[in-house]
């Protein structure tokens, strides 16, 4: 089934923004944020990436619980284990949950102040688990044209693997920290128009987080794109 964004395929958008409806609350008059004090709601309808070309919005689901190691075959079988409907697919609404093992789970957008979406802060701050859980996030980096040879870099604290347009492109394993560019992608083409990035990080114990970008041809940031999230559930 082709990825769709509002009803439309997503080859077939031409607009390019990082976005969500304008929420006005900030996080010191929220004290589910006010804990985690890099991360905040987005309050306007549209972000560029960082000077450094990080992505710094994203929708984050609240942590699924799980005892995976983080070897490489023990976090490939728990990321591609089916826990809540078109999960490899879905590009969600803030607001939307789902439910997994019986537990409702919501998911959230989140702009970040860092290079990195804290994920530990994140949990804490809505008292969910930090340590062995897993957690998904989505993301829409839209582009004015095509750009070819660009590369996905991440890092992340511990494991995670990623996705692009539903393919997936690059995964890292094992107890780490987060360090920058820690894992790249082969070359690939971004669509003009919306491009979806969905990553599931793997954390078993302490701090968990991550970064992403784009590199061009060239192995430099990418800039110049927007990106767009849908509006709120209602």
């Amino acid at each position: 089934m082709p990825l769709t964004f509002q009803g439309r395929p997503l080859a077939g958008l031409t607009t390019c923004v990082l976005a969500l409806l304008p929420v006005t609350t900030p996080a010191a008059e929220n004290p589910t944020l006010a804990s985690a004090p890099a991360l905040s709601r987005p309050s306007s309808p549209e972000r560029s990436p960082s000077a450094d070309g990080f992505l710094q919005r994203w929708l984050v689901l609240e942590p699924i619980r799980s005892n995976s190691r983080l070897t490489d075959h023990a976090v490939q079988e728990a990321v591609k284990k089916d826990y809540f409907p078109n999960q490899s697919s879905v590009v969600p609404r803030d607001g939307d949950t789902v439910t997994v093992a019986g537990e409702a789970l919501t998911w959230h957008a989140l702009d970040t102040l860092a290079y990195n979406v804290n994920l530990y802060h994140f949990a804490r701050a809505r008292g969910k688990p930090t340590s062995f859980v897993l957690f998904w996030a989505v993301t829409v980096v839209d582009c004015p044209e095509e750009v070819r040879d660009a590369r996905l870099a991440i890092g992340s604290n511990a494991a995670s693997v990623w996705w692009v347009n539903g393919q997936e492109v690059v995964g890292i394993y094992g107890d780490r920290q987060t360090v920058i560019d820690d894992g790249v992608s082969q070359r690939l083409t971004l669509r003009k128009g919306p491009n979806v990035v969905r990553c599931a990080v793997v954390n078993g114990g302490g701090a968990t987080d991550f970064c992403a970008r784009f590199l061009d041809a060239s192995d430099r940031p990418l800039k110049g794109f927007t990106i767009v999230l849908p509006p709120k559930s209602p």
